[in-house]
């Protein structure tokens, strides 16, 4: 019986020492008046007059204080203050403390100041163990430039983490920051957004459903269903880098760039944007769209560039371009556009087809008329060619000479000069469409009339030779001039067709990798526990 006894002795001390072992008593440091009313104040001991306590590594000063010793625990009332070493400061006019748990809980004019932040509210707990405060009182947190207001919010000491799920916002003398979830590093000023969330400046607005956003080097990235708003330009993409020191702004794919003053819109899978140097870059699928005549006409090169201010711009285009609009399409190396002059420059081995005429030379120029914002009329300089197939024959109308000056009429050429050198095969038809014989002739000068896409007048200036021959005398060989080559399959007939295979694999590939990720992220989850805490509308205090 006694070895009972004395094994029941040891294991009692030996669990009395792993619970004094789990939590050491407060220590009561200093006070004016200390004293014990059964009557008033049960199992309290009672501080007064510039009390200080202090319990592993933190030490709380206040006016008055209520100590219940055996539940380690204390109520402090006036000008309280928990300082936690160097790193935390907690002031308030009424706290309370359990030692047991290490649970601390402030109301009444609190503020929380660390290094790197000061957080003013109502009331707040907080959670030694963890080295968590959080709140459910309107905020106010200061951070160097930044100043966060919120509903609510959870603060981590260890990562100096502010963690937001309710409304948020941040404002810096740049821009203003909304959100209803976002996490805030205080040492590093970087802010990561979550759901629904805007920035606001004078110089844009940006939407955001994911990003990431230096409050320190003005540098962001945002990923979903993200934008950025200018005056005049709309940016969106999968991915938008952002730097606001430079007005710097670069997407990745599905870019699309739309300008409201100019009705134009730019699309691609890689953007760099200049704001301060209004210019911008495109490539990968790169296209530029703009509204002409109530028609839109689609450019494509591997690499767009679009530099200038509204009125002044000018677009570039390299690498195998090609455009398209109902009425005209086209192929070239390069192409520059002056949006002051209205002149657009075709370089390198240019083919152009407007309704079924085929045109060629070393350069064209398209030259629109910046009153009516219509085709005005077309150069065709060096090697000028021109061909359209006869409508009922197996023929081919060609007219070739030095330089071609044509005029549009409603986006159809409807007079067309070429001079010097010229040489004509017509395939003349009369009112009955029959045929009547072939025109071939040399000349110095041709005039053409075209009236609903087809020739209705022919006229040669100084002829040196030709003539007017039957089917039957003109042999076949006879009947295309030299340099004739028709690229009929090389016709851009269509907005898709502008481009190469390659550029719609990436296409379908990038979307392909969008559609899984965006299912990724449809897969319901269950929520944390964090956001569990947060939807309590009444959280119970954790100490008594």
């Amino acid at each position: 019986m006694k070895k009972l006894l004395f094994c029941i002795v040891i294991l009692f001390i030996f669990i009395s020492n792993l619970h004094a072992q789990k939590s050491s008593k407060i220590k009561v440091e200093y006070s004016d008046f200390a004293d014990i009313n059964q009557t008033e104040i049960p199992d309290a001991l009672l501080l007064r007059g510039n009390v200080r306590v202090s319990h592993d590594g933190v030490v709380f000063t206040c006016n008055k204080a209520y100590y219940f010793q055996k539940e380690n625990y204390i109520k402090a009332f006036g000008e309280v203050q928990m300082v936690q070493g160097d790193t935390l400061f907690l002031n308030s006019k009424y706290a309370e403390y359990n030692g047991e748990v290490k649970q601390a809980y402030a109301t009444g004019n609190v503020v929380m100041r660390s290094p790197e932040s000061t957080l003013v509210t109502d009331t707040i707990n907080f959670d030694r163990n963890t080295q968590e405060a959080f709140y459910n009182s309107n905020a106010t947190i200061t951070s160097k430039e930044n100043v966060l207001k919120s509903k609510s919010g959870r603060y981590f000491a260890n990562e100096k983490k502010f963690k937001f799920l309710t409304a948020v916002t941040i404002t810096n003398p740049k821009y203003v920051i909304k959100s209803n979830h976002l996490d805030y590093y205080t040492n590093s000023g970087h802010s990561y957004l979550f759901g629904p969330s805007t920035i606001t400046s004078k110089e844009n607005y940006i939407y955001t459903e994911k990003g990431f956003y230096d409050t320190k080097k003005n540098v962001a990235n945002f990923k979903r269903k993200s934008y950025i708003k200018y005056k005049d330009r709309l940016i969106e993409g999968d991915s938008l880098y952002y730097d606001r020191n430079r007005e710097f702004a670069s997407a990745t794919n599905n870019v699309k760039i739309t300008d409201s003053i100019n009705k134009g819109i730019i699309k691609g899978h890689y953007a760099e944007l200049y704001k301060n140097q209004d210019s911008m870059y495109v490539t990968k699928r790169a296209v530029a769209i703009n509204l002409v005549e109530n028609d839109s006409v689609y450019i494509h090169g591997k690499k767009i560039m679009v530099t200038g201010k509204t009125g002044n711009r000018i677009i570039r285009a390299f690498n195998n371009v090609r455009f398209y609009k109902t009425d005209l399409s086209g192929k070239c190396d390069s192409i520059h556009s002056d949006q002051k002059v209205g002149l657009t420059k075709l370089i390198g081995k240019p083919i152009l087809w407007n309704y079924e005429n085929q045109m060629t030379g070393d350069i064209m120029h398209l030259i629109g008329n910046n009153t009516t914002q219509k085709l005005d009329s077309l150069k065709v300089l060096n090697n000028a060619f021109i061909v359209s197939k006869d409508t009922l024959g197996t023929g081919y109308n060609q007219v070739k000479g030095q330089n071609l000056y044509g005029k549009f009429i409603d986006s159809k050429l409807h007079e067309v000069d070429i001079i010097k050198n010229t040489e004509v095969i017509y395939y003349m038809r009369n009112d009955n469409h029959e045929l009547i014989g072939i025109n071939k002739s040399v000349s110095s000068k041709i005039n053409m009339i075209l009236d609903k896409n087809t020739i209705e007048t022919i006229t040669t200036y100084k002829q040196i030779d030709g003539d007017i021959y039957p089917e039957k005398d003109l042999p076949e060989n006879a009947r295309k001039l030299r340099g004739f080559i028709w690229r009929e399959e090389e016709r851009i007939k269509s907005k898709e067709d502008i481009f190469p295979p390659e550029e719609n694999e990436l296409d379908a590939k990038i979307q392909a990798n969008k559609k899984a990720e965006m299912e990724k992220e449809d897969v319901p989850m269950e929520p944390s526990k964090e956001t569990l805490d947060y939807d309590k509308n009444n959280p119970k205090p954790i100490v008594k």
